[in-house]
């Protein structure tokens, strides 16, 4: 396995990899060391750093990096359904529940979000509580609110460009 550290706005991020894409996103602290057994190749995450670059500068909305997180199937299936959650969006964990179509699974459903071991690129932090406020982050709340922040900022700058240019109003009088 492959890893690599990369500093960003919401703090130092261990990057893991193999042959079958990327593995794990970590939020790292004082305290993390990437296992023995992995080697720093920060040239085999290259296209995922740039990714991840690219998004912090708002720049980039959707990922396209070969992704292979570990888990059981049925957090595979939420997975999947975090990745449709739109940029700059957000649902509830009941909302998730029934787009994986299990309505009763909120509590399940937070489970297999919060056991996500690629946050960012696949997008848990979208998923808020019922009542609009933030839950549960593995990254911390601030992370969480700041990721939210990112992306409405980003949403903004894309809804702008893409406005109708409005008409001046003469001065010919």
């Amino acid at each position: 396995m492959d890893y690599a550290w990369m500093q960003t706005p919401v703090g130092r991020l261990l990057l893991i990899s193999d042959e079958n894409g990327l593995r794990r996103i970590d939020f790292a602290n004082e305290n993390s060391r990437p296992d023995s057994a992995r080697h720093e190749s920060p040239d085999a995450l290259k296209e995922t750093i740039r990714q991840l670059r690219a998004y912090f500068a708002r720049e980039l909305e959707e990922f396209d990096v070969r992704l292979a997180p570990e888990g059981t199937p049925f957090q595979k299936n939420v997975w999947r359904h975090l990745c449709e959650i739109p940029y700059g969006e957000t649902i509830s964990y009941g909302e998730l529940a029934h787009r994986v179509g299990n309505p009763k699974a909120s509590r399940a459903v937070g489970l297999a979000n919060g056991a996500n071991p690629i946050p960012i690129i696949i997008p848990c932090h979208r998923v808020i509580g019922s009542n609009g406020k933030l839950t549960g982050y593995g990254g911390g709340l601030s992370v969480k609110e700041t990721l939210l922040a990112l992306e409405a900022q980003g949403r903004a700058r894309q809804l702008l460009r893409h406005a109708p240019s409005g008409r001046r109003a003469s001065a010919n009088w």
